[in-house]
C-alpha cells in the first residue's frame, strides 16, 4: 500500500480528482510507511486496511465536490455543537446514544461518515441502500470477531465516533485503532490537526444540506489530544468531559485496541498497546489541563461516568442547562425508553483485567494520581 496506489484507487472509484488540498498527504504518507514497517497485518488486514484508506479518500473527493458545485453549503451554519471529548472508555459511547433519542439533536451516523454524498434528507437518514450496506459490513466484522460488538457497539444508523471523518484527513486516532503504528501516532501527536477539523465543519455542512439539521451532538476521545484545533474550527462548542477511575479506563481502552487491531494483525501486540495506549490517556489529561488553563473561560463541563450510568436522564438534564438548552418531556422519554432497552452487556459483556497488559493497578493509580484528585476526589 502506496499513497500514490491509493490515491489512484480514490480517483478511480470516485470519478473526481479535487482533494480540497494536499493537507492530508503527509499523514498518508507517514501511515502507509508505519503501516509497512509496524503494523505486521494478516491477509484480511492487508486488505481491510487498503479499503479503509481507498473508501476515505474516495469520500472526501466526494466531500469537495458537492460543496464545489453547492456553493451554498460553506455558509451552513455549525453552531454551538456539543462535543463530547473523553476520556476514553468512560461512557462517551451511552452519552452519544442518550443524546441521539432527541430529535432537536443531529448526530453524527456511523454509515454517512464514509459515505456522505448525497447528504441525506429526512426520509433516508436512518433507512435505505447505503444503510444497509453499512450495516451488512459491520455484520461481517462482527462475524468474523465475534468479541468486538461487546466492546465496542454500533449500528450503521446510529451515533458514531468523529474519528472516521477526521481520519479523512489523516489526522485522527482511528487508524492506531486498527493498526499498531507507533511511528504515526509520534507523527500525528505533534502535527497540527486544524485541517483535518476544517475538513471535519466541511462534511457536516455538507451532511445537513441535505435538510436533516439540527445542534450537532457529536463525540470522539480524540478531540481530547486536539481541543486547540477542534476549538479553533468551533469556538463556540460546549464540551463535555467524562471522568471514570483510571485503572478502568486503561483496561478497557487496552482491551478494546487488542480487539480491533487484533482483527488485522496475528502478531502479539499486547505489550506494545499497554504502554501506548496508557501514555495516550495520560497524554489526554495532560492536553485538557494545558487547553483549561489556557482558555479557562471556555465552557467545559465535567461528568461522572457514575453518574451517567446512575441516573442517565438526569445527567442528562444537567448536560443541557450547561449547554443553555433544555430537555423536554418527549426526548426524556426516549431516552428512558432508551436506557430500559439497551442495559449493559446487551450485546456481551466486556471482561477486562489489567493483569492481562501486565498492568500493575497500584502503579495506574499512582500515575493517574493527580487526575484522580482532580477530578474524581
Amino acid at each position: 500500500m502506496t499513497p500514490d496506489q491509493v490515491i489512484t484507487a480514490a480517483v478511480e472509484a470516485s470519478g473526481l480528482e479535487d482533494f480540497g488540498g494536499d493537507e492530508f498527504r503527509e499523514g498518508l504518507e507517514v501511515y502507509c510507511a508505519a503501516v509497512a514497517a509496524e503494523a505486521r497485518l494478516n491477509d484480511l488486514g492487508r486488505v481491510a486496511v487498503e479499503a479503509n484508506v481507498v473508501g476515505g479518500l474516495a469520500n472526501r473527493l466526494k466531500v469537495v465536490d458537492w460543496a464545489a458545485r453547492h456553493p451554498a453549503v460553506r455558509t451552513e451554519p455549525v453552531e454551538r455543537p456539543l462535543i463530547v471529548i473523553g476520556m476514553f472508555r468512560a461512557g462517551t459511547t451511552l452519552l452519544s446514544n442518550l443524546l441521539d433519542c432527541d430529535p432537536g439533536n443531529r448526530s453524527l451516523l456511523r454509515w454517512e461518515s464514509s459515505d456522505s454524498v448525497p447528504p441525506p434528507g429526512p426520509g433516508d437518514l436512518r433507512s435505505g441502500p447505503r444503510v444497509e450496506a453499512a450495516q451488512a459490513a459491520s455484520d461481517m466484522l462482527d462475524q468474523i470477531n465475534p468479541a468486538i460488538p461487546a466492546v465496542h457497539h454500533e449500528a450503521a444508523n446510529g451515533p458514531t465516533e468523529c474519528l472516521t471523518l477526521l481520519g479523512q484527513d489523516f489526522k485522527s486516532l482511528l487508524w492506531e485503532a486498527m493498526t499498531n503504528v507507533p511511528s504515526y501516532s509520534r507523527w500525528m501527536m505533534a502535527a497540527d490537526q486544524v485541517s483535518a477539523y476544517r475538513y471535519h465543519r466541511l462534511a457536516l455542512q455538507v451532511l445537513q444540506s441535505g435538510g436533516e439539521r439540527g445542534r450537532w451532538a457529536l463525540k470522539s476521545p480524540h478531540h481530547a489530544i486536539a481541543l486547540e484545533a477542534l476549538t479553533t474550527v468551533y469556538p463556540d462548542a460546549r464540551l463535555v468531559l467524562l471522568h471514570r477511575d483510571p485503572v478502568s479506563l486503561v483496561a478497557s481502552v487496552c482491551s478494546l485496541i487488542r480487539t480491533l487491531s487484533g482483527t488485522f494483525s496475528d502478531a502479539d501486540h499486547t505489550a506494545y498497546i499497554a504502554e501506548h495506549w496508557s501514555a495516550m490517556l495520560e497524554t489526554s489529561v495532560e492536553r485538557i489541563d494545558a487547553f483549561r488553563a489556557a482558555r479557562p473561560q471556555h465552557p467545559m463541563l465535567d461528568v461522572a461516568y457514575r453518574d451517567l450510568v446512575d441516573d442517565p436522564v438526569r445527567t442528562v438534564e444537567g448536560i443541557y442547562a450547561f449547554a443553555g438548552s433544555e430537555l423536554t418531556g418527549p426526548a426524556a422519554d426516549a431516552m428512558r425508553a432508551y436506557s430500559a432497552e439497551n442495559p449493559a452487556g446487551r450485546h456481551g459483556t466486556h471482561r477486562y483485567e489489567p493483569a492481562e497488559f501486565g498492568l500493575d493497578p497500584d502503579q495506574v493509580r499512582a500515575r493517574f494520581a493527580g487526575y484522580t484528585e482532580r477530578y474524581l476526589d
